[in-house]
């Protein structure tokens, strides 16, 4: 996988977001180019708007829950960030969607069973590989987020961090 981010040190953090190449990656909707629009609404603090703007970046980057694409890896720690801030309204449902990213492994099986899928469709497997490990690079906010006061995100972080056991 080439990498997107613009220079040398990896955009980690939300103010980064200018610093990726979105236009030149895909989500499963085409072009990536409004991740970061997305992920504004995400941060901005509306409620409302933040859980109709995860929602549509769960089809872009999880499809179905488990189908991952070349702009997930990319998005992963976007999306650590905003878990780890108190003002993200959605945090709960951000954790379950790296745990879901991090649980993906539909053509990782697929391949490994079929062969020739690899042959065709290696970009997927890869794709799905850089999404899990980008997901487990930064396991270490976990920690941060059980000791939260909301039992209802120290139980999303326990879901997630089951997930990065193996």
């Amino acid at each position: 996988m080439t990498d997107q981010v613009t220079d040398e040190k990896p955009a980690t953090a939300l103010q980064d977001v200018g610093r990726v190449a979105w236009q030149e990656i895909e989500d499963s909707s085409g072009s990536a180019a409004a991740i970061p629009f997305l992920l504004a609404a995400i941060a901005s603090g509306d409620a409302a708007a933040a859980l109709n703007a995860l929602d549509r970046l769960r089809h872009r980057i999880c499809r179905h829950g488990f189908v991952v694409g070349q702009a997930t890896a990319v998005t992963v720690p976007f999306l650590w960030d905003l878990a780890q801030r108190p003002r993200t309204t959605c945090r709960v449902q951000i954790l379950l969607l790296l745990r879901d990213i991090a649980d993906a492994r539909q053509w990782e099986i697929t391949a490994a069973a079929h062969p020739k899928i690899r042959r065709r469709h290696g970009a997927y497997v890869e794709w799905e590989s850089a999404a899990r490990h980008a997901v487990r690079a930064q396991r270490g906010a976990l920690v941060r987020l059980l000791a939260e006061q909301d039992t209802e995100l120290v139980h999303a972080t326990q879901a997630l961090a089951s997930t990065l056991t193996d």
